[in-house]
């Protein structure tokens, strides 16, 4: 009997995550990890840190070669994709990825570690995000122990950025540290790649919405449902509160979350907000082609648009 029990399901989402009712999840893949490194080709080093031991909330910092403490450098702080529940910040495509832009940027990234659906529903990967970002902050003072912040991070130019459900934590993070405030920093701009967001009402592409109703539901069993605010940001009463002066999205032209991108692209345009928000749409890719597909010409121009971004308009 135990046996059976053991083998249903409760939850299948195949071919990303599977949970049986016996509380076993299999992820099907985003379970290999690779250690920090000096980074042979760049000469990026990056490092693991702990944030919080009683939590397990941690990071993976990246600078780039030989940085002078003299020059400051922009900081990204990224949260990485997986629909909430699968990859991390140790994973091959990711380190890859911001060894990669932490050269192409000369910024330092610090990668946030959250914990993760299902064994950690949502809102738990926000108040994570929310206390790495607070963990970065506190080094702007004497607070913080992290030499590599403390040394070569200009706390004028700090970024948030994430791909898919990573680019949802990052516009939620913009979007507290404009109700709450976060002193000591100055939040610039924000990178949503491919982001993550949804709807009661489907819009473009997205069919009816089920599926993505449901994947939400899964990974935040307490929400509201599809118009709760941190998945459908556009029915926010603080939108427009967004704290940076300026947005990049990117979208791409084959993914099914496209059309969600453009559509908080024009919202956020004509919401209030006082920034300045651009869009790159990439033809002929899908969603996160530039982890998958790193090396093609189309993942490296996008590569160059994110780190023209974290550098522009500053001397």
């Amino acid at each position: 009997m135990a046996s059976s029990i053991a083998e249903e399901i409760a939850h299948d989402f195949s071919p990303f995550i599977r949970v049986y009712k016996d509380g076993r999840v299999e992820r099907f893949f985003g379970n290999d990890v690779v250690p920090p490194s000096i980074n042979p080709d760049t000469g990026v080093q990056s490092k693991d840190v702990v944030i919080d031991p009683e939590t397990g909330l941690s990071a993976r910092l990246y600078i780039p070669k030989i940085p002078n403490p003299r020059h400051k450098l922009p900081l990204l702080v990224y949260f990485h994709g997986g629909g909430f529940c699968i990859e991390t910040a140790f994973s091959p495509m990711y380190h890859n990825y911001l060894n990669s832009l932490a050269t192409e940027g000369n910024a330092v990234i610090v990668s946030v570690e959250y914990r993760r659906a299902p064994e950690h529903p949502l809102p738990i990967a926000y108040n994570d995000s929310w206390a790495a970002v607070k963990w970065v902050a506190s080094h702007s003072s004497a607070g913080g122990g992290e030499v590599w912040l403390k040394e070569y991070v200009d706390f004028d130019r700090v970024f948030f950025a994430g791909d898919s459900a990573g680019g949802n934590i990052a516009h939620n993070m913009a979007i507290r540290v404009g109700s709450d405030g976060l002193d000591g920093v100055k939040i610039v701009g924000m990178v949503l790649i491919h982001p993550y967001f949804g709807g009661k009402d489907p819009i473009g592409s997205e069919g009816d919405g089920a599926a993505t109703d449901k994947f939400w539901l899964f990974v935040y069993p307490s929400s509201s449902g599809s118009d709760d605010p941190l998945f459908n940001p556009v029915v926010d009463p603080k939108f427009s509160s967004v704290v940076c002066d300026k947005v990049l999205v990117c979208v791409a032209e084959k993914d099914f979350l496209k059309d969600r991108g453009w559509y908080y692209k024009e919202e956020l345009g004509r919401s209030g907000w006082e920034g300045v928000v651009e869009i790159m749409e990439v033809a002929g890719e899908d969603h996160v082609f530039h982890l998958i597909k790193p090396t093609c010409e189309n993942a490296a121009a996008m590569l160059k648009r994110v780190a023209c971004f974290l550098n522009e308009n500053n001397a």
